[in-house]
Parts: structure tokens; sequence; C-alpha cells
């Protein structure tokens, strides 16, 4: 399966200590035409709120960026924390950005806060949005496809425009069981956020979507998995490259979360359970050249019997970034756009 493996991208526009926040959403909008160059299948972009180490808040905004300064590669929402809004808008802005790159548009859904409780809040103050998510589904993939929504329901005989020839394509997004049920239920595409539990539960909420799957906007289960991974051209220099995320990993795990370091600066003495917990983090994470990464994330697609492969990747230089990126095509033998 895993001969054929197509690689996608999932970017967060990361805040670098030293380097102004909005250049990180400049550089996401050129990783999106340098991976296209590449070959890659998608590229995805998150959804993140009053966290100083990710400055990527609106992804529809972003993908209307990208959707004008490419013209081949998939675009879409890693995903749109839909509690937060009227599914009836999201349905319009997606469409809208269908009408910009016909075709090419992912609207990928979750139900996560994307930052804590009291930013959720004002973002929407109904305490109990996140119970209505299954509901909120069905009404944006009614608008999205153009289907009308059952009489009494007061959506009923509403339409979000503009139409066109094609629809963006909705996936569900998740890191565990739920989502998987969700999407299993709804007969809808389904992401596996493997880079945010390790992989933990990534096998078994797989499983639950195929054995539950319902044909619903997909005729058949379809699913990828979102993989944190670094590849840079010697192992030694991509470990060095790796000390900003680990100590962006460490200081997360004590509720910091600040802006990406150099590497050269993200290197301090850790507490023993600190120590543990980075010796952990050190014989899971995707680290090394090209050539070994690949090895990795083609044996994991194997074993967990997907067909596509989201990789995210944190660096303070974007140059390093994007040389990941393009090590990881050649090395999976992506056909250049």
């Amino acid at each position: 399966m895993s001969t054929n493996l197509r690689l996608s991208v999932l970017d967060q526009s990361v805040a670098c200590v030293g380097r102004p926040q909005d250049e990180s959403i400049r550089n996401t909008v050129a990783l999106a035409e340098h991976c296209e160059a590449l070959g890659y299948h998608r590229f995805w972009m998150s959804e993140h709120h009053a966290l100083p180490a990710i400055v990527g808040t609106a992804p529809e905004v972003l993908m209307a960026a990208v959707a004008v300064r490419t013209s081949r590669i998939r675009i879409g929402s890693a995903g749109v924390m839909l509690p937060h809004y009227s599914p009836y808008k999201v349905a319009e802005q997606f469409r809208v950005l269908d009408a910009l790159a016909p075709g090419r548009i992912d609207l990928g859904v979750g139900r996560a806060p994307g930052g804590d409780q009291r930013t959720a809040r004002l973002l929407n103050p109904d305490p109990r949005a996140s119970e209505m998510f299954p509901q909120q589904v069905r009404e944006l993939q009614a608008w999205v496809n153009g289907e009308d929504l059952p009489e009494g329901h007061p959506g009923h005989g509403v339409q979000a425009f503009p139409r066109g020839s094609t629809t963006p394509q909705l996936w569900m997004l998740g890191s565990s069981g739920y989502g998987a049920q969700l999407a299993a239920h709804f007969g809808l595409p389904y992401s596996f956020a493997h880079f945010i539990t390790d992989g933990e539960g990534c096998a078994e909420a797989l499983e639950l979507y195929r054995h539950m799957f319902k044909p619903g906007l997909v005729e058949r289960p379809e699913a990828n998995i979102c993989v944190w991974a670094l590849a840079a051209d010697t192992e030694e220099e991509a470990w060095r490259l790796f000390a900003s995320r680990e100590r962006a990993r460490v200081d997360r795990q004590a509720g910091r979360f600040n802006p990406l370091l150099p590497p050269e600066q993200a290197v301090r003495p850790y507490t023993e359970a600190e120590e543990a917990y980075r010796q952990r983090l050190r014989q899971t994470v995707m680290v090394g050249t090209g050539v070994q990464v690949a090895a990795r994330l083609r044996a994991l697609a194997e074993e967990l019997q997907v067909e596509e492969v989201a990789v995210i990747t944190w660096t303070w230089d974007p140059l390093a970034q994007r040389r990941s990126y393009e090590l990881l095509a050649q090395a999976l033998g992506l056909p250049r756009a």
C-alpha cells in the first residue's frame, strides 16, 4: 500500500523568537508554494487561539492567500474548530474558497477549542457549544453540498452561495475514538492527529472508523494521519535542529507555550522528570536524514494501512523547514509539479 504513498503537509504558522509574527504567516504561504512544486498532495493549515507558540488563527484566510499563489495542490483547514462558529457561515466561507480554487478545497473540522477554555468562551459564550458538534457537522455537510435541511429546521430552504461545479471536501479530524465514530457515521474522510498523541490510540481509532463506516460523502473509508517529522542532510544536523521542537515539547508539559527558540538557545538543563520525558520523546519522534525519515513514514503507513501521510515540521529557520520537505519528497519519489 505504501508504494504509492501520498505525502501532504500540515503547517501551523509557528511563532519564532527574534522574528515578527507576521513573518510566520507569510512563511506559511511560501511553504505552500514550495511544497506544491515538490509534488505534495495537500497543504493544510491549523486553527489555534491565544497561544504564543502558534499564530495561525484563521485558516480560511490563509487558504485564500495560498489559493491565489498555487494551481494544483489541494488546500485545506486542519481544521476549523466548528463549535466556535455558525455552520452556515463556515459553508459560505468555504464555498467562496472553492470558487477561488475549484476542486482543490478541503474543509477539515474538529471539536477541540484550539486554545484554552477562556478563549473558547470569547469565541462562543455557550459553555455547551461542543455538545452540538454532531448537529453542526450535519448542517455544514448539507450547506456545503447544496442539500436541503429537513422541514422544521430553521435552515430549511436556505442555501449557501456561491454555487459552482465543484464543492469543498469535508473531512473529520480527531485524536480519539470520538472523531472516528462521527466520521464513520456521516461517511466522511477521517484524519487522525498522530502528532498530538505521539501515535497513542491511532491504530484503535482507525480500526473503529473502518469497522463502523457507513457510505456517505465517500463510498468507502478514506483516512490519513498527521505525523511530526524532521529531515536534514545529515542525522547530526537533524537532531541539532530538533532541539527547538524538543524544548517546546518539554515546556508544554509544564503549560508553557512559548515561541520557538533557535537550536542553540533551546538547550537547557532539565529536571529528572523532564529528562525522562525528553528521552521517551526521542525514542518515538521521526528525526534523521530524508531516507531515514521516509523509511519510517512508509513503515508507519503500512502498519496503519493508510495511503496518505501529512507531515508537520517545526524548525526555527524556515529554510531548514523547506529543506526537510524537499528531502522527504526526494526520498519518497514525489512527482514534481
